[in-house]
């Protein structure tokens, strides 16, 4: 279990979305904080408010792409604060439409963004984890990772990878109890990484109803440094494409398809965009995407306790009637 409390913990992706959700809990645990992403007067603005919330925080503009800038984040995370306990790969992208329909720098970007960002990440910060004989490496994969999303192929491919690739080294890492290496795979989550992503299909997405918070994987992230495990899913809906494409890969497989097919079909036609993959964008700087907000919902997580507790209620309602009618 590593201490949160003086605790030094690098998190990549911080500037919106889960990452930021994760920069301030961990920075109301008192946590010493770095944040990393390309958006370096983002980064000032978080810092700053963390900083007034009593945190310490140093903001590190990083292209995870760039192995000599991952390499420079940890240095600097060592110089302001002597160690590094735990490293958070986080930053991620996507393109979502057909392969052939976007340009191929785009899936490139979207592999170097998640998976060679990740390897980039491991590959600075594990050195000073073997020296201390302790360390926490979370890798925030996807429910992608565990299933394959029909139009997001160079998404998946990364997703895939970075699973295996936390497998891999998670293995080789055995011998060394204090080191570990964790895998968390949200369902969709209330961020502005659609606005981030790159839409070829020319149509308007609309990802349903069902949206879990960004707190909530940063939550995760919290539960691993104090317990940590190999693979930890947020939301039931990644749970299930686990269950699934591991029991049934091929009717998996096609239910999805068909399923993302009709969707498309069925959407309202909407602009192409590249997103920030290029470059960065000015919008999208909160944890919140606002997708709950405009279309109404409650997150995913409270709609999930709130239908376990009616189910409960009534299980409770028909066993008593049982009873009764017993009596």
């Amino acid at each position: 279990m590593t201490r949160l409390t003086g605790g030094t913990v690098v998190i990549t992706g911080a500037s919106s979305g889960i990452g930021r959700a994760a920069a301030e809990a961990f920075a109301a645990r008192g946590a010493r904080v770095v944040l990393a992403a390309r958006r370096a007067q983002v980064l000032d603005d978080l810092a700053q408010d963390l900083r007034a919330a009593g945190a310490e925080v140093i903001a590190v503009p990083t292209d995870v792409t760039d192995p000599e800038a991952v390499e420079a984040l940890a240095a600097a995370a060592l110089r302001r604060f002597g160690g590094i306990d735990v490293w958070i790969n986080n930053a991620g992208t996507g393109v979502f439409g057909p392969l052939l329909d976007a340009p191929l720098d785009l899936h490139r970007q979207t592999i170097a963004v998640n998976l060679l960002g990740a390897m980039h990440g491991a590959y600075a910060v594990l050195p000073h984890f073997l020296d201390r004989g302790r360390g926490t490496l979370i890798n925030t994969v996807s429910m992608g990772g565990w299933a394959p999303t029909p139009f997001a192929a160079a998404y998946t491919a990364s997703k895939f990878g970075l699973r295996g690739f936390s497998a891999s080294l998670r293995q080789e890492l055995a011998r060394h109890r204090h080191i570990h290496i964790c895998g968390v795979f949200p369902a969709i989550v209330d961020t502005p990484g659609l606005e981030h992503g790159a839409n070829v299909t020319g149509k308007r997405l609309n990802p349903g109803h069902l949206f879990y918070a960004p707190e909530a994987v940063a939550e995760a992230f919290i539960r691993l440094v104090h317990h940590p495990r190999d693979e930890v899913a947020v939301g039931w809906p990644a749970r299930l494409a686990q269950v699934g494409y591991a029991l049934a890969p091929y009717p998996t497989e096609h239910l999805m398809g068909f399923g993302f097919r009709r969707a498309l079909d069925r959407a309202d036609p909407g602009p192409r965009t590249l997103g920030a993959l290029r470059e960065p964008v000015p919008q999208g700087t909160s944890a919140d995407g606002g997708l709950r907000a405009a279309k109404g919902v409650p997150s995913a997580g409270t709609l999930s306790v709130g239908l376990a507790a009616a189910a409960a209620c009534v299980a409770l309602l028909v066993g008593v009637a049982a009873i009764r009618r017993r009596d």
